[in-house]
């Protein structure tokens, strides 16, 4: 966290700053902290692994020096790094664009993939970008998680099925499981329905079984958060010991066991470049899940991220992963919001399960060979059906037709032509979708209420109005986009019948005036004095103030500037 007594080793490495403070009892809340996110996280980072389509192994491998690389350069207390589902069907979508054939050539492209992102994050982060993240609207990122969601729901129907079906769109997807469902696996199918009935029932019901049982709320929660461990065990026992995958059950099969690779990312230019923009995409929409997870988490402790270190953050954990065998990697919500509430304090808990991790990488991995993918599969549809939200369309419908469009468009480009489109046109509809709103200036005619020295809106308050006085109020920073509005406006409305004198524009809202916007000034200013109307400026900001006096147009300005608008009014009325 930056404040302006840190220097640049505490403001680039934030460890420094938590790790002064760090204490007995806040090891022990990253300790349990770190126990339960572990717990929760092996099988979740297995089946991640296997939505992106690479080895199991990769999985756990990103998700344990990813984690030390977030401990040492993050700025968020709780966010918990590692392979997350949108991420992970990005990285699909991206490799499976290269037509590679074996599965080291997808592991080498999926280390590429996370170096470049993390490079790309790095180099917004030292430079300062953080605020990108503004130009993606919420209601536009909302769609594009939901549509994604369903994707990984249905993308993972093959594996509970236990049909070869294919596909990274709703259309493909959905064709290939027709195609292929007189190939049902009954044994599978019934792995898989099993799997997901008990994975749904203990992310709602267990906890309260087990409190209701005496069970003490920080056990109960343990005891939940392990559900999908128990399914892990119970399934590859019972595989074991039924040799269902010799009757069409599909496994894991065998997992390296031992420490992460070091790995190097490919430097062939051709493989860049075919994997630039999914990069970006990656990078863009991976920092916005972080980066709003991280802010809501840091917001109920009264602490506060930095933007632009969380940058640096998921970049250097990206490229820590590219050389540790692993994949992007992201800010996961869920793991992040099971860190909180199980009490971490610091980063260290992000270590502490980076140390969980690897002992499960170098002693558990023999006991995954029977696991059925099945299980997997159940593991990812339930985590990301809690991503599905359909009631952002009816509040965008009752609250902007325009950000109801824009849902819409996102949601539908994102399940008609997979994940890339989706996300890039989120990201040219947030950017429009500002432009379009902000073109179009709310500009308001405005009196003097009665008995006052305040002034409102003609058309909903009863305020005292001069015929051959106007003011408008601008409620927007006049830019490019939206400057010709402004003059089109302001001509249209002297032209009546009304014996016009002043015109007054309200800039109290008004931030910015760029270029463009000084030139319309300077055009109507010139426009209103042929029609004998003088132009008057009030309350205008100071930093808008000093511009408009070094660009000469106050010098040509046919009236006044005013301090207030009620200064205006007083010297304009007759």
């Amino acid at each position: 966290m930056r404040n302006a007594a840190q220097g640049p080793i505490s403001r680039y490495f934030p460890i420094v700053t938590w790790s002064k403070d760090y204490s007995r009892e806040t090891l022990t809340s990253d300790l349990v902290a770190a126990v339960i996110v572990t717990i929760m996280l092996i099988p979740q980072s297995l089946a991640y692994a296997l939505l992106a389509g690479l080895p199991a192994e990769m999985g756990l491998y990103a998700s344990i020096l990813p984690l030390v690389a977030y401990a040492i350069f993050g700025t968020s207390r709780v966010l918990a790094v590692g392979p997350v589902a949108v991420v992970s069907l990005m990285t699909a979508a991206a490799i499976g664009q290269l037509g590679l054939e074996t599965p080291a050539e997808y592991a080498l492209a999926a280390g590429t993939l996370a170096f470049l992102s993390g490079g790309m994050l790095t180099l917004m982060g030292v430079l300062r970008l953080g605020f990108l993240a503004n130009f993606l609207s919420h209601p536009v990122i909302a769609g594009f998680i939901t549509a994604s969601g369903i994707l990984i729901a249905l993308s993972q129907l093959k594996h509970i099925l236990g049909v070869p079906a294919h596909g990274h769109t709703l259309p493909a997807l959905l064709s290939s499981l027709v195609s292929h469902v007189t190939e049902i696996s009954f044994a599978t199918l019934i792995i898989g329905a099993f799997s997901l009935a008990f994975l749904f029932w203990v992310r709602k019901g267990l906890k309260p079984l087990l409190s209701r049982l005496g069970f003490g709320s920080r056990m109960a929660d343990l005891l939940a958060k392990a559900g999908p461990v128990a399914a892990v065990a119970v399934t590859t026992l019972v595989t074991w010991g039924l040799a269902l995958d010799t009757r069409g059950v599909s496994i894991v099969g065998a997992v390296p066991q031992g420490l992460p690779p070091f790995t190097a990312p490919s430097f062939d230019a051709a493989l860049w470049r075919d994997l630039a923009l999914a990069a970006l995409l990656i990078s863009i929409i991976g920092f916005v899940e972080s980066v709003s997870v991280a802010q809501t988490l840091a917001a109920k402790r009264r602490q506060r991220i930095d933007p632009d270190q969380e940058l640096i953050g998921l970049g250097t954990s990206n490229i820590a992963a590219a050389v540790s065998g692993g994949y992007p990697v992201t800010g996961g919500f869920a793991r992040s919001v099971v860190n909180f509430d199980a009490g971490a304090e610091t980063p260290a808990a992000g270590l502490f399960t980076a140390v969980g991790i690897l002992l499960a990488a170098l002693l558990l991995t023999p006991l995954l060979y029977f696991l059925p993918k099945a299980v997997l599969a159940a593991t990812i549809i339930v985590a990301v059906l809690s991503l599905v939200d359909f009631s952002i369309l009816k509040r965008a419908w009752g609250y902007s037709k325009v950000d109801f469009a824009a849902v819409t468009v996102t949601i539908l480009l994102t399940l008609g032509f997979g994940v890339e489109v989706g996300v890039a046109s989120g990201l040219l509809l947030s950017i429009g979708l500002h432009l379009y709103k902000t073109s179009r200036p709310h500009v308001a005619e405005v009196g003097l209420v009665p008995g006052t020295q305040h002034f409102r809106n003609i058309l909903r308050h009863d305020v005292e109005t001069h015929d051959h006085l106007v003011t408008l109020r601008v409620d927007e920073s006049l830019y490019f986009a939206n400057a010709r509005f402004l003059e089109d406006y302001v001509s249209t409305r002297v032209v009546c019948d009304e014996p016009l004198s002043d015109v007054v524009l309200m800039f109290s809202a008004v931030n910015e005036v760029d270029l463009s916007a000084l030139e319309s000034l300077e055009a109507l200013n010139l426009k209103l004095k042929d029609m004998g109307i003088r132009l008057h400026l009030s309350e205008v900001k100071g930093p808008v103030m000093d511009r408009l006096k070094r660009s000469g147009f106050l010098a040509h300005l046919s009236g006044e500037v005013y301090l207030s608008q009620y200064d205006a009014w007083d010297a304009l009325k007759r």
